[in-house]
């Protein structure tokens, strides 16, 4: 049985709220606080840590979306926003702070379910591609400071491209750390001792 999401509703607007909250109910989230608006966004998200943010308002405001990107570069999770009106810059700055999903003008309560799967599922494969990213970055990084340490390797002992990487490959091994952890420990040593 998978847990119910825990949702966390931005909304001044009571009736437009009810429509909101009666949609998560339909869908079986957990409501855990309506806020009236976006000024305490990121304590209010820090202390009750929702799995997601949904807000519903007439038009996102500058402070709004910045409220929404500061929350999200601190505590990112799925925002879905219901829009009552809005234009292509607002959309756009709203997608740049991190809003997951936007609807304009789309706000009923058979909807509300399906635009918040939307949200989660778009969070969910931004956030894989982002983590993917920063792995591939991260192997770069260690290839090159591999390449590098084996270069020095080379030089300092007189070896072959191949023995300089099996003794990194050996000392990774015996220090029970990744080859690119010893290979930046080669070039920091060699850096600090280097005449």
């Amino acid at each position: 049985m998978t847990k119910a999401l825990s949702v966390l509703l931005i909304d001044d607007n009571p009736a437009r709220a009810e429509i909101v909250e009666s949609g998560l109910q339909d869908a079986g989230y957990v409501l855990l606080e309506r806020l009236g608006g976006t000024y305490d966004l990121l304590a209010r998200v820090d202390a009750l840590k929702p799995d997601v943010i949904v807000v519903s308002i007439d038009s996102p405001s500058r402070d709004a979306i910045e409220d929404l990107r500061r929350t999200t570069e601190k505590q990112p999770r799925p925002i879905a926003l219901f829009a009552d009106h809005s234009d292509p810059a607002t959309i756009a700055a709203g997608m740049a702070a991190g809003v997951s999903a936007y609807v304009v003008k789309g706000l009923a309560q058979d909807r509300v379910q399906s635009v918040v799967d939307v949200a989660v599922a778009h969070f969910n494969r931004y956030h894989t591609m982002r983590e993917e990213l920063d792995r591939t970055r991260l192997s770069l990084v260690e290839r090159k400071t591999v390449d590098r340490a084996k270069g020095l390797l080379m030089q300092q002992k007189g070896i072959g491209e191949e023995a300089a990487y099996r003794l990194l490959r050996k000392l990774a091994m015996d220090q029970n750390k990744r080859i690119g952890e010893v290979a930046q420990d080669v070039l920091t040593y060699a850096k600090a001792f280097k005449p």
